[in-house]
């Protein structure tokens, strides 16, 4: 795994929130402050909790395109994933991120109608560290290739 891999994972696993972008029905971006991802597949596939009822939910029902961000504030390091963004709702998923303590957000437990889970599918790597970005496609195996 290279280096630029392997830091951006560390840099998520230490996150406290990401912060997560999507297109409303006029064109305009809506940013929104996430809890940390629950699960996560390398950089290329990220699974957070969401109310089925939300806004957001309704914009990627009509636009999937979508924006993860990840920083270090201290060492002014941040990583850019843009991809495509779903609502799944299927029992493995909902399984996959469900915590103890869920329940004070969805009353009815795992089967809360309102409870659903966002799966996030990175498709390039905006990395910037050192004053300096540089920009990666995720390829299907999770690795990065460099862009020109």
């Amino acid at each position: 795994m290279n280096t630029v891999q392997t830091t951006v994972e560390r840099l998520i696993e230490h996150a406290a929130i990401a912060i997560f972008s999507s297109i409303d029905n006029d064109g305009f971006p809506n940013t929104h402050a996430l809890l940390a991802p629950r699960a996560h597949e390398g950089l290329k596939l990220f699974y957070f909790t969401t109310n089925t009822s939300s806004r957001k939910t309704a914009r990627l029902a009509t636009n999937p395109k979508a924006c993860l961000y990840f920083y270090d504030a201290s060492r002014f390091i941040g990583a850019m994933l843009i991809g495509t963004a779903a609502v799944v709702q299927d029992e493995v998923s909902r399984a996959k991120v469900w915590r103890k303590g869920d329940e004070q957000y969805y009353s009815q437990g795992i089967n809360d109608p309102d409870y659903a889970v966002l799966k996030f599918t990175a498709h390039t790597l905006r990395y910037y560290s050192d004053l300096n970005p540089r920009d990666y496609r995720l390829d299907t195996d999770g690795s990065l290739t460099p862009l020109p």
